[in-house]
């Protein structure tokens, strides 16, 4: 499954803040942040570098949402870092300048049923390989956060918190999380007793409470203790 990201009603477009660092130096090296560094040192071997990211794998309820991102050589976009350490609204405002510049924009999802059926780590991978799949690019190597794909040819690189290595993965994980709250904002209007727009499935007090008294929905995980224990 795969979703149009200039579709989402809940971000909104912002005035472009964008660097360059290409022939006219806009920018001295070292003004370059680290994570924009990386990458171009990965692009002397790999001219297309695609970052892979998730979000959702901790959470009760909802899908699990992978994003595949290709980034051009020589450009900074302001505020992008991992998407856990940007609040909601610089988040949105980033996900619109990575849409603008990336060269293609993956989107894979793993749902509610397919995480019971075959657990959240399969589901994962599953999802990564979607936003792959869903490149109009075809990369010539992945940079992924975290996991290995066995089940797709590319060269990859894998590595642990690669938001705070590689601009890329982390332009994924902008996009990955962006995606998924508009997703549970959506159930949430669906969902209406178990506040998905305030917790967005993860397992909080609230949450495992609205579980207790209305009982698990359509989209719990409920594989996940918390939920198939209540």
């Amino acid at each position: 499954m795969s979703v149009n990201v200039a579709s989402h009603r809940h971000a909104s477009r912002t005035t472009d803040y964008v660097f360059f660092m290409s022939s006219d130096k806009s920018l001295p090296d070292s003004a370059i942040p680290q994570i924009y560094s990386y990458d171009e040192e990965i692009r002397r071997d790999f001219s297309c570098v695609a970052g892979l990211d998730e979000a959702g794998r901790g959470p009760l309820a909802g899908p699990v949402v992978a994003a595949a991102v290709i980034l051009p050589s020589g450009i900074i976009i302001d505020g992008l870092k991992d998407s856990k350490k940007i609040a909601e609204k610089k988040r949105q405002q980033v996900f619109w300048h990575v849409v603008k510049h990336a060269v293609s924009i993956g989107v894979g999802i793993a749902d509610a049923e397919e995480i019971d059926r075959i657990n959240i780590l399969q589901s994962t991978k599953l999802a990564m390989g979607r936003a792959v799949k869903d490149l109009t690019i075809g990369p010539d190597i992945l940079l992924i956060d975290a996991v290995k794909l066995s089940n797709v040819s590319i060269k990859q690189q894998s590595m642990i918190k690669g938001e705070s290595v590689s601009a890329s993965i982390a332009a994924a994980s902008i996009i990955a999380k962006v995606v998924r709250d508009d997703m549970m904002f959506d159930y949430h209007e669906k969902y209406p007793d178990y506040n998905f727009r305030g917790h967005k499935g993860y397992g909080t007090k609230e949450h495992i409470e609205c579980i207790k008294r209305h009982g698990p929905c359509e989209i719990h995980r409920m594989s996940f203790r918390k939920v198939g224990d209540v």
